[in-house]
């Protein structure tokens, strides 16, 4: 059998990156690509950058993906018999995977399904939307490149989700990315089958048990802490801002757009009118008082907007000042990854925090169809991803009962 590795020229500040095919008895051809990369980026033990994520490394780990398949095709084509191997046949493949134009993926395969769902639906998604299908082309192309060929649609099926989520785990991609990455896949596959084309969509089942994500809301005792305290100038728009959304439940890309021209008077209720950019819903949204007290303060506007940016490094202070430093369990971004860990509350904070807030301070006091109007989710399921599910108000209630039951058992 013919191994495929990586590696980088041993020469004084050399950058460039070798193709080595080793069979089982030591024998080796090795051959010199067009890529190239610096010895402090590269990861020998993966034989790949080490942040496959910065730019340059991106597009560097991509070649390489298309390289594997390229080359890994031709020694399929010879039965991966190394005698037979052609050092000028080698060549020509590792130059046509170092191109970047036309590299388009064999019909009929995967990829080229999903650039084709992708490219179908671009006029419907956001720009947003149209980013997350890309992390998912992007998450599925790695995949290929670690089995060295193409996926075509017949093999797309209950054996392929399980070395799936076997990749990502080993590649420690977050939960959350390697299922949405599924019922994307999934997703393509539904639409084919509505096109007439046999997939096996319906074999593509992921564990039932899946761990939410930790994050961190504002109770509205903590947001009536806020709303009082005293501030610099410099603070006082984005710390209003941070209390319209967490009575709004909007994105900072929605609710930092809000102005005097969205109101709207629905029968003697003022109301903001506006469409969802994620989404492209249409909503009107009666202003909770406490946004009503905001826009009296400000003269009858809404605050100065403050870009996205500099409002999720103010709204960390604002809540810093505030004294929420309770040590917290949060996904946090270590190098290219998310893992759990504990942090300062006010260090978790970020512009998402008013939608979560305002999800879960509302919830069970309002009915949830009304709620999931105004946040514009599409299911009850995606919903209760929003909402903090410790009750603090039941906490307090249970705690009173110890306290009066201790009191009669032992202070009689």
């Amino acid at each position: 059998m013919i191994t495929i590795s990586f590696n980088l020229l041993d020469k004084p500040n050399s950058s460039v990156v070798l193709l080595e095919l080793h069979n089982s008895i030591g024998q080796l051809h090795q051959l010199q690509t067009p890529f190239r990369i610096a010895k402090e980026l590269w990861d020998q033990q993966q034989q790949r950058p080490h942040n496959i994520y910065l730019k340059r490394c991106k597009k560097l780990n991509h070649g390489l993906n298309r390289l594997r398949i390229k080359i890994a095709g031709y020694l399929e084509s010879i039965s991966w018999n190394f005698d037979k191997i052609s050092l000028r046949v080698l060549s020509k493949n590792i130059r046509e995977a170092a191109k970047t134009e036309n590299t388009r993926c064999p019909e009929e395969s995967l990829l080229w399904h999903m650039e084709n769902y992708i490219a179908a639906r671009s006029h419907l998604i956001c720009k947003s939307t149209h980013r997350r299908y890309l992390v998912f082309y992007n998450l599925s192309e790695r995949f290929e490149g670690h089995l060295m060929r193409h996926l075509m649609i017949s093999e797309v099926n209950g054996s392929f989700v399980k070395e799936f989520l076997n990749y990502c785990k080993r590649e420690a991609f977050a939960t959350s990315t390697t299922y949405r990455t599924v019922n994307f896949i999934k997703t393509v596959l539904n639409h084919l089958e509505k096109r007439g084309i046999r997939t096996f969509a319906y074999e593509l089942e992921l564990p039932k048990e899946r761990k939410q994500r930790p994050f961190v809301t504002l109770t509205e005792d903590e947001l009536v802490k806020i709303k009082r305290m005293e501030l610099p100038k410099n603070l006082q728009a984005a710390r209003d801002w941070l209390i319209i959304s967490c009575y709004t439940g909007q994105r900072v890309s929605d609710f930092m757009e809000f102005s005097t021209s969205k109101i709207q008077d629905v029968e003697g209720m003022e109301c903001i009118s506006f469409v969802q950019k994620k989404t492209l819903r249409n909503v009107i949204l009666p202003l909770h008082p406490a946004v009503q007290v905001i826009k009296l303060n400000n003269n009858g506007n809404f605050p100065q907007k403050v870009s996205p940016k500099i409002y999720n490094q103010q709204i960390k202070e604002i809540v810093r000042q505030a004294g929420f430093d309770t040590q917290i369990s949060i996904g946090k971004r270590t190098g290219f990854r998310v893992i759990t860990g504990m942090i300062p509350k006010w260090k978790a904070v970020t512009s998402h925090i008013g939608r979560r807030s305002f999800a879960t301070n509302f919830y069970g006091k309002i009915p949830t169809s009304l709620l999931m109007e105004a946040t514009g989710h599409s299911s009850e399921q995606m919903f209760q991803r929003y909402i903090n599910h410790i009750d603090t108000g039941r906490i307090s209630s249970l705690r009173l009962y110890f306290e009066e039951a201790y009191k009669n058992k032992f202070q009689d």
